[in-house]
């Protein structure tokens, strides 16, 4: 009998217990609802046996695990550092310019239709400006013909603005 114990966990590491019996993960990849990446984390023995440690989600949590998932996180916070600065640069070079959009409206300067971020996407995209829709930030869509400083946000953290002249179209005037 002896013996057969001993197979049995030949090669198999003791799983680290937390405080409240589950195991304690080391998450390598950042888990929705579970944790960032470098964070020590308790989780359930199944949960972490059958999705966490075979998908390359977490490991155990060592001390050697502990300083290389540092390094890691040090090595992506100087990438995540010097991508925010060009979005900074990039955000000041999109507020310097001003994009116009023509559209129908009355005499009295109320559009027929309104104007949207996807209107605003296609006028940025004219000038060598690339975004999404969902990066543009409306309070409502622009109803009325004007001047307008729409917002725009290139991540979390890097917002900027952008001048946006709603004119009536050419069609509209004769």
């Amino acid at each position: 009998m002896q013996t057969k114990s001993k197979r049995k966990n030949k090669g198999f590491k003791r799983l680290p217990k937390g405080e409240h019996g589950g195991v304690q993960l080391l998450l390598i990849h950042t888990v929705p609802d579970l944790g960032k990446q470098g964070e020590v984390v308790e989780v359930k023995r199944g949960y972490a046996l059958n999705y966490l440690l075979p998908q390359g989600l977490a490991t155990i949590a060592t001390d050697h695990h502990q300083r290389m998932v540092e390094k890691h996180k040090a090595k992506l916070q100087q990438i995540e550092l010097a991508r925010q600065a060009e979005l900074r640069s990039y955000a000041a070079e999109i507020g310097k310019q001003s994009i116009t959009i023509e559209a129908n409206a009355t005499e009295d300067g109320h559009l027929y239709g309104s104007v949207g971020a996807t209107e605003i996407v296609a006028a940025l995209k004219k000038n060598d400006i690339h975004l999404n829709s969902d990066q543009i930030r409306l309070d409502g869509v622009l109803k009325e013909l004007g001047l307008y400083t729409v917002k725009i946000r290139l991540s979390a953290e890097v917002d900027g603005e952008i001048k946006v002249w709603v004119v009536p179209s050419v069609a509209a005037d004769e």
